[in-house]
């Protein structure tokens, strides 16, 4: 039988990252693909004694259903940390929590946006979510992505001369995948260019949490006056990737149109990680344990990036992460992209392509992704030091 896939989807490849991950799940693989967290980041004891807890305690309501707003308790506990702790958030905003942070971009896309308008994004950015938004048929425009984040000028050419523009899709923080940080002066002129030409944000946000040098800058969201800033995190990096536990903060309306669309989705997230959420947040010292996964993130940043230094050439350069999870390479033009690749798959290290990541077709050429989140410290220096003889060998 032949099958006709909808318009949406019928192009819709599988996400390059997860293609690459499934050939990187070899014990001897240097696995310097994966965005995951590390295991050792999981508060495995205390989350033992409060599931241990909770079906105790509460065991029928953590099973049952629940409201498609999310946890009351855990909502207000968000609310409140995203106010104190970024300044996030204003009288007329909600919270709404979300199976996982990619939920809450693709329900705020959907509920926006219509099939054919546009949505902004840096170039390159999260194939998650650009996947997220090609699957609600929007239309994808890049902006190009510099050292302290998105040229302005080509942002407001990019709002200016794309047709039904509704969204400008933007991770500010720790940039996935460039690890890039968007300055305070540019946050500024983005939330007043979007302001200017009445185009929504949508500010992705979590890695926020993990910055281990240099000062915090405030989200996009926090000079959110005008009611035009969709912010979205998540727990995956704080507690557990695999609980799938993450929210929006954004104006009451779009988050009541926002909880409609996931009624029709999968009704509620799920009720027990929620609760577990709330009560490490309220009953443990989540401050502290935040402190833990950004030396240990920290820690080895600095391992990958002084064997980057160490071996690679000068012909390469690198970013230089301040937080989050990633380090962006760059080739010269000379080195075929694919070529690399496949060669250091070869030779046991795998990485991800910055095709990948592109928005635009002719975009990343040249770039590459590493994580320094999962391998081992050995692995760090071992990986790093095969990949700049891959390179040499080329």
């Amino acid at each position: 039988m032949t099958y006709t896939f909808s318009d949406n989807f019928k192009e819709l490849a599988p996400s390059a990252i997860r293609e690459i991950l499934k050939s990187a799940s070899a014990p001897d693989i240097i696995a310097f693909s994966a965005g995951n967290p590390n295991a050792a980041s999981f508060p495995l004891r205390e989350m033992r004694q409060i599931c241990g807890d909770i079906f105790e305690q509460s065991g029928a309501k953590a099973l049952q259903y629940g409201a498609t707003e999310g946890y009351t308790p855990l909502r207000l506990a968000v609310t409140e940390r995203q106010r104190a702790r970024f300044g996030v958030g204003r009288d007329f905003d909600d919270t709404l929590i979300t199976s996982g942070g990619q939920q809450a971009l693709e329900l705020a896309c959907r509920v926006l946006c219509n099939p054919g308008d546009t949505m902004l994004s840096e170039d390159p950015s999260f194939i998650g979510a650009l996947n997220a938004f090609r699957g609600a048929g929007v239309r994808l425009a890049g902006v190009p992505l510099e050292r302290d984040g998105m040229n302005l000028e080509a942002l407001e050419k990019a709002m200016t001369e794309n047709p039904r523009v509704r969204l400008l899709y933007t991770i500010p923080t720790f940039h996935n995948p460039t690890g890039i940080t968007t300055s305070f002066a540019k946050r500024q002129g983005i939330y007043e260019l979007a302001k200017k030409h009445g185009v929504l944000i949508l500010e992705d946000n979590p890695y926020g949490e993990l910055r281990f040098s240099g000062e915090d800058i405030p989200p996009i969201k926090a000079l959110d006056e005008d009611g035009i800033v969709i912010y979205c995190s998540s727990f995956s990096k704080l507690l557990s990737a695999g609980m799938r536990v993450g929210f929006a903060i954004a104006p009451r309306p779009i988050v009541a149109k926002m909880t409609v669309c996931k009624q029709t989705e999968d009704v509620h997230s799920n009720l027990f990680f929620q609760i577990l959420c709330h009560r490490f947040m309220t009953e443990h010292d989540f401050d502290g344990h935040i402190a833990s996964i950004k030396a240990l993130y920290g820690g080895k940043a600095a391992l990958m990036t002084d064997a980057f230094d160490t071996y690679m050439p000068p012909s390469v350069s690198r970013t230089r992460p301040q937080g989050g999870l990633f380090l962006w390479c760059s080739l010269p033009e000379s080195i075929d992209l694919p070529t690399f690749c496949a060669e250091a798959l070869r030779r046991k290290v795998a990485v991800v392509p910055g095709t990948a990541f592109s928005v635009e077709q002719d975009s990343c050429r040249h770039d590459f992704r590493v994580t320094y989140a999962t391998p081992t410290d050995e692995q760090l220096v071992q990986g790093m030091r095969i990949l700049s003889e891959v390179i040499a060998d080329m």
